[in-house]
């Protein structure tokens, strides 16, 4: 289930069409209240949120969301008129998975959905394997993520970007490996890398050290790395 938060009725019952065409069940709701009431009925496999709606601003609803241990895990897509940087890196911070400005083709939205979804499968894909370096424990096939024996909560992204790193057992991964796999073909802003890499680092607290820079190549974690 997809639920799309659009206030325009045009762009919500296009959006809704093209979606339920190629299969998807959604729900378009033009309000923040019907959408909150939604919630409690029913959770989504994905959210596609504007920001400019009456009653509350998708921000305020994203930042909600990212609160709430019911909704924190769910993808997000934010769908906006504004293209100011501000609002960009804002949402992002926030937790949001991806960002598309308005206009926007039929096709690249369908793409970045059909991106989102299949990373989110990918990281409930049961797994034996278990990751523990120094005081960092990561139970992938429980999703549980430890800094000292105390739990750790991250959004879908930065949970995909340390998965990505421990799976590459101390080896660089690149920029643009990172960008290309966890935010899709689409992305070429470094920033969005940098922005999440840093919320990550504050979230493992003392374990945010082992994720290494390597200028102008990459991330890894654990080693030494070039701040």
């Amino acid at each position: 289930m997809i639920y799309f938060i659009e206030d325009d009725d045009n762009i919500r019952k296009l959006v809704c069409y093209a979606l339920s065409h190629e299969g998807y069940e959604v729900t378009g709701l033009s309000t923040p209240r019907a959408f909150r009431a939604k919630l409690h009925s029913c959770l989504p496999e994905l959210i596609l949120l504007d920001i400019m709606l009456p009653e509350e601003d998708g921000l305020s609803i994203l930042k909600w969301l990212k609160s709430e241990a019911a909704t924190e895990n769910i993808p997000v897509i934010m769908l906006t008129a504004k293209g100011s940087e501000f609002d960009k890196v804002t949402g992002l911070d926030l937790g949001a998975d991806d960002y598309i400005s308005k206009p926007f083709g039929m096709t690249e939205l369908l793409s970045r959905v059909r991106a989102v979804l299949r990373r989110y499968e990918k990281t409930r894909i049961p797994s034996e394997k278990t990751y523990s370096i120094g005081k960092l424990f990561v139970d992938p096939s429980k999703h549980i993520i430890e800094v000292a024996s105390s739990p750790v909560t991250l959004s879908f992204k930065e949970y995909s970007l340390l998965l990505m790193l421990l799976e590459a057992d101390g080896r660089v991964v690149s920029r643009n490996d990172l960008l290309t796999k966890i935010w899709g073909e689409f992305y070429d802003d470094s920033r969005t890398l940098d922005v999440h890499i840093r919320k990550l680092r504050v979230k493992l607290g003392i374990c945010g050290e082992l994720i290494r820079t390597v200028k102008s190549i990459g991330y890894k974690l654990g080693g030494d790395g070039d701040e």
